[in-house]
């Protein structure tokens, strides 16, 4: 088995190393096991085979250019589909979850214009993503209507039908080139608690539906079986050991990557169709079987032309674009919208919104989860648009102030940093203003603040305090059920929203340049740590002393 790569072939060539050490390059995964008197190796070296291509792509959320129009954009994905459908005329398109939220067009038009980017490019299938559900079932149910290539999700159940959610098939099999390719499509459970899929939608475990569905799908007569998922990587390395699966097309982390379980290949492309990832298999014409597979990454670039149709057929959303070019303020440094430093560690640009919130409300302090800041990405020095103000603060919401007690403050920070060990990036990470504070991720649950200062005093926790945060956290949204019953300075229904306040803070100054104070301290063990993401890992290990 072979990679090529046309963006990191070291990355690639590591990865595949790493497969033919585990003996895959075999690939005895289609049709029935070898016997004794199978044909030599020579013999089946000469079979003449069918070259299949599949074209794939995961977490994309706009389709216009991202990187400041470096990488991305799906007139430029819709280029390279043509020509390597001009090239292999047995190509699918897969997309492995993950489109119709969060975005700033989607604040406008509930994922509408991904599905209208995706049926003028012509995917073929998609799995459901746990961003499909975020404006609920009835809308995605609609979405679908709307899509003219098929969605995948077999462990997505509706309780009322006992049927897969929106009727979706369980697997799929299409005959591409004369092979018989089976394709079933699963979603990461956590989706219940991560989106808004309603009371009615539940989901089943993914290698008991690969158990249930792969021998269905071989009996049928699948000749290659693929799994579309949308799942963390460690997560499609268990769902290898569970079925006969030739290769497994994934997404929802954001990161590219390749890996085998089992013999089975898994591989991922990173967010916004930065590149396209391509396989190609060969398959024996007489024994049907899977003989090879390759792999290669396409770069999606300004080099790439856009495709003239596509970008007429996406023409009625010119306006909307146009005005979000507007202007609305400038940045003489970089801020860090990334969510994985937001949801890990102070930043410059949580520190600047939970100054300007704190500032809106005239609260001593403020608080925010760092989940509220969903740009996902670096903004470059110059202006700043109504986009970047969208992009950072999607969701409906209004900036309030409460009062609440030193302790309850405690409380508040305890339950932020709850998660800083367990998850890798947990949304309820506490960004703040007017406060100062350390923690230790290798402390217990609920001991893991060290200190705490208040405009630099100590926190006193029998005075009351204001404090300053958005209606979601006021409500007990990401487990902060301490405010649920605060009283209010400024309510929800009086306060501005996130996306009016972050707007006139860009607005304040000819040129913002924010930068990070030191308010908050990350600690391991007692000293400095750096979060940092470990494959097949959410845990952070601890010095053994720490746990003394």
């Amino acid at each position: 088995m072979s990679f090529q790569s046309l963006l990191h072939p070291r990355s690639l060539a590591s990865s595949l190393a790493a497969l033919l050490l585990a003996g895959c390059a075999s690939l005895p995964r289609s049709g029935s096991a070898p016997t004794a008197k199978a044909a030599s190796e020579s013999e089946q070296d000469d079979e003449p085979t069918v070259t299949l291509t599949l074209l794939h792509v995961n977490d994309v959320y706009q389709f216009t250019p991202v990187d400041f129009g470096g990488r991305g954009g799906l007139a430029r994905l819709s280029t390279l589909r043509k020509q390597v459908l001009a090239e292999s005329p047995n190509t699918l398109f897969l997309m492995a979850g993950d489109t119709l939220s969060p975005s700033v067009e989607s604040t406008f038009h509930k994922g509408k214009q991904m599905i209208d980017a995706w049926n003028a490019l012509g995917v073929d299938f998609a799995v459901l993503g746990n961003h499909e559900f975020d404006f609920g079932p009835d809308v995605l149910v609609q979405r679908m209507k709307e899509s003219r290539f098929t969605w995948l999700g077999a462990n997505v159940m509706d309780k009322r039908t006992a049927r897969p959610f929106g009727d979706t098939p369980p697997f799929v099999i299409r005959e591409v080139g004369g092979v018989k390719v089976g394709i079933f499509g699963v979603l990461l459970g956590k989706t219940k608690y991560s989106s808004k899929p309603g009371p009615d939608v539940y989901f089943t475990d993914t290698c008991q539906k690969a158990r249930e569905i792969v021998p269905k799908m071989r009996a049928e007569g699948a000749q290659v079986v693929i799994a579309l998922t949308h799942l963390f990587v460690a997560e499609d390395k268990v769902l290898a050991r569970c079925a006969p699966i030739d290769l497994i097309i994934g997404g929802h982390e954001h990161v590219m990557m390749q890996a085998v379980s089992n013999g089975t290949p898994i591989v991922k492309m990173s967010s916004e169709a930065r590149e396209l990832g391509r396989v190609t298999m060969h398959v024996g014409t007489q024994s049907h079987k899977l003989k090879s597979m390759d792999f290669a990454v396409l770069p999606v670039t300004p080099d790439v032309p856009e495709d003239a149709a596509f970008a007429q057929a996406m023409h009625e959303y010119d306006a909307l674009l146009a005005e979000l070019s507007q202007p609305v303020g400038r940045t003489a440094v970089e801020l860090d919208a990334m969510e994985e430093t937001n949801r890990t560690h102070e930043t410059n640009l949580a520190s600047f919104v939970a100054d300007a919130y704190r500032k809106a409300t005239g609260a001593e302090v403020a608080l925010i989860n760092g989940g509220s800041i969903r740009s996902d990405s670096i903004l470059r020095p110059g202006p700043l648009t109504r986009r970047d103000v969208l992009a950072i603060h999607p969701f409906p919401g209004s900036v309030v102030s409460i009062e609440v007690t030193g302790a309850v403050l405690r409380q508040a920070l305890e339950q932020g940093v709850s998660r800083s060990a367990e998850e890798t990036d947990p949304g309820r990470f506490p960004q703040v203003s007017g406060i100062k504070y350390a923690f230790d991720v290798c402390r217990p649950v609920g001991e893991r603040i060290v200190r705490v200062t208040v405009n630099g005093e100590p926190l006193d926790p029998k005075r009351t305090y204001t404090l300053a945060t958005n209606s979601y956290m006021s409500g007990g949204g990401d487990g902060y059920t301490m405010f649920k019953g605060a009283k209010y300075r400024v309510s929800p229904e009086k306060g501005r929203s996130t996306q009016d306040v972050l707007r006139d803070a860009f607005s304040s100054a000819e040129a913002i340049a924010p930068t990070t104070d030191g308010r908050i301290e990350r600690l391991r063990g007692g000293t400095r740590d750096i979060a940092t993401k470990k494959e097949d890992q959410d845990v952070l290990d601890c010095p053994t002393v720490a746990a003394q």
